[in-house]
């Protein structure tokens, strides 16, 4: 029996987690995440668990959202990997709207679990232009 998800079902995983994250329901999205989770993000910035990665965050921008453009799921070594494209849109520390600043995020799932995180943006060129 195969226990590995469909690609259908990882991209869904991995969108609820974004979404929840996003939503700021840290405990419901952190039961998407495997014991001994790295979440990785530009600058080296690492965390094993979204309480520092959200801290981390709060000195960057008021609120971010992800616009989805599309997903790309493999696999390896028994894991699926979903790589996430799109943009990101909000609001700034100045109150000012921000939009079309892109991402790829990459997400390792395995026994239906996030076991890795690395997010790629551009949000460093918005902040320091």
């Amino acid at each position: 029996m195969n226990s590995e998800p469909s690609t259908d079902a990882a991209i869904e995983l991995v969108t609820n987690f974004l979404r929840m994250v996003e939503a700021r329901s840290l405990e419901e999205a952190s039961k998407y995440l495997a014991p001994g989770i790295h979440i990785t993000f530009p600058g080296g910035r690492t965390f094993t668990n979204l309480a520092e990665q959200v801290a981390s965050s709060a000195g960057r921008f008021q609120n971010v959202r992800k616009v989805f453009d599309h997903f790309d799921v493999s696999k390896s070594d028994g894991s699926q990997v979903v790589y996430c494209f799109g943009t990101l849109e909000g609001q700034g520390l100045d109150g000012q709207p921000f939009g079309g600043v892109r991402f790829i995020d990459r997400f390792v799932v395995r026994d239906g679990l996030i076991t890795d995180q690395k997010v790629w943006n551009d949000m460093g060129e918005l902040l320091n232009p």
